[in-house]
């Protein structure tokens, strides 16, 4: 199977320490996630939107199964595993998923990436390959909304959210371990960018 983070949403631009959860806590924070993920796919319109399209492109999935709410150890909110099924999978991580909200944009995220895995059949070792699916992402899912870039200190204004998905791309790209050698993630994300950026299907614009 491929690894689970070779597509991954960051929790945030840097690493961060939490305190470890007892059983109890980590039940209802697994449980917390699940009701968001159920929620999200039965009523989100971005979720819905793109299960409805990587069905159109013959890649319907099995909810119960292509889903997965787990803990990881990893700094991150979810990712997608192109190993789990036919048509890869969703993780959630429930000890890094805060709400609702949080839940719903890594769905999208993360389904951006399943949604170029079965349109564009993509190389998740190549890095460049994995860079325009990370951009791709970054720009559709809101991750780069100016409200979330106001909550991790950025300002600017004036272009801050292409700098926000080449930012963000690129700690993706630099998790993967295909593409760790000092400047290849940079590159990777710096070669595909502007055919990426200006790719929104299947949205007809950015959301």
């Amino acid at each position: 199977t491929g690894a689970v983070f070779m597509a991954a949403k960051p929790d945030a631009d840097s690493g961060s320490s939490k305190p470890q959860p007892s059983p109890e806590q980590e039940r209802a924070q697994h449980a917390r996630v699940l009701d968001w993920q159920q929620t999200a796919v039965s009523r989100s319109p971005f979720v819905k939107f793109m299960l409805e399209h990587m069905e159109k492109c013959g890649c319907k999935v099995d909810n119960d199964k292509f889903f997965v709410v787990r803990r990881c150890d990893e700094n991150v909110g979810g990712g997608f595993d192109e190993g789990a099924s036919k048509h890869g999978g969703v993780v959630l991580c429930h000890n890094h998923l805060r709400d609702f909200k949080h839940t719903e944009q890594t769905l999208t995220h993360e389904l951006v990436h399943a949604y170029d895995h079965c349109r564009a059949h993509v190389d998740w070792s190549n890095c460049v390959h994995h860079a325009c699916s990370e951009i791709r992402a970054a720009s559709l899912s809101g991750d780069c909304r100016w409200w979330q870039e106001f909550q991790r200190g950025h300002f600017n204004m004036k272009g801050q959210g292409s700098a926000c998905v080449r930012r963000r791309a690129m700690l993706s790209v630099s998790m993967n371990p295909a593409c760790q050698a000092p400047g290849q993630a940079e590159e990777a994300v710096n070669q595909a960018f502007d055919r990426c950026y200006a790719d929104t299907a299947p949205f007809d614009r950015v959301p």
